[in-house]
């Protein structure tokens, strides 16, 4: 089947967390599902680029050269992109409200649905308290991040060999360690309590690497996840509805994902 063929159009797109100039980047993944998918408007809810690790060490292969190109791409045949910067791509934030290619770069936006609510888009490190008040500890803990990346990687070689499924280390311990379990909720709270205070009925943002589409008290909380594991999005159908996108994983790519389990959430 044609990429073609298989495309699907949406109102919007979310993506975040891509992690371009890092190793554990799926982008390979994300091309897959940049060509399998269209929408009027694409968000890029920051972390795009990893300036972090590219200040230590340079990785940009041409798979992530491709990624760029192919947004850039979108933009040109129409679509619009708008640029929300996290804290890896921080530098970005000296260039908002200027455009790049027909990208947006902006600190912030406020969407608006088919269905008429309104949406905070922000990636959500200004909520997260140790990139705020404690940012060597951020860094470090990046750094806990990549080893735990790097032992992922080895061991989803041996499950692929006996014919498992994808498996991460990583998102696995952040949900049974209590600690990282509470920092989540705190972060998700902090969002919903943003949103209340503006006025909207949403908040969409990334930063934490846990796809999220529910209601919270009153408030649609989305998260968009990551590209580094759960390889998430989320859409905006053209009715308004809003659904977390897993797709497929390396054996399933020339395949249109299974809905996740997440149901859009009605207004």
């Amino acid at each position: 089947m044609s990429a073609t063929s298989t495309s699907r159009h949406y109102r919007s797109l979310f993506i975040s967390d891509i992690h371009l100039g890092t190793r554990g980047c799926q982008a390979e993944l994300l091309l897959d599902f940049l060509r399998k998918n269209d929408a009027e408007t694409v968000y890029l809810v920051g972390d795009i680029v990893d300036g972090w690790r590219l200040k230590r060490s340079w990785y940009w292969p041409q798979a992530h050269n491709d990624v760029v190109q192919k947004i850039l791409r979108k933009a040109r045949k129409g679509a619009r992109i708008i640029y929300i910067p996290g804290n890896h791509d921080e530098f970005l934030r000296d260039f908002l409200g200027t455009h790049f290619g027909g990208v947006e770069v902006t600190d912030t936006a406020i969407h608006e649905s088919a269905d008429g609510r309104q949406y905070l888009v922000i990636h959500g490190d200004q909520f997260d308290v140790v990139i705020r008040h404690a940012k060597w500890l951020a860094f470090f803990g990046d750094k806990a991040y990549v080893s735990a990346l790097a032992i992922n990687t080895w061991i989803n070689v041996f499950r692929r060999r006996l014919g498992l499924t994808y498996w991460s280390l990583s998102a696995w311990a952040k949900l049974k360690v209590k600690n990282a379990v509470s920092f989540i909720g705190r972060f998700e709270e902090a969002l919903c309590d943003e949103a209340r205070r503006r006025g909207v009925d949403g908040v969409i943002c990334g930063h934490i690497h846990h796809a999220a589409n529910r209601d919270m008290n009153g408030v649609h909380y989305i998260n968009t996840g990551d590209w580094v594991e759960s390889c998430s999005a989320v859409a905006e159908h053209h009715d308004g509805t809003f659904e977390v996108i897993q797709w497929a994983k390396p054996k399933q790519a020339d395949a249109l994902p299974a809905p996740a389990k997440e149901r859009p959430v009605a207004a």
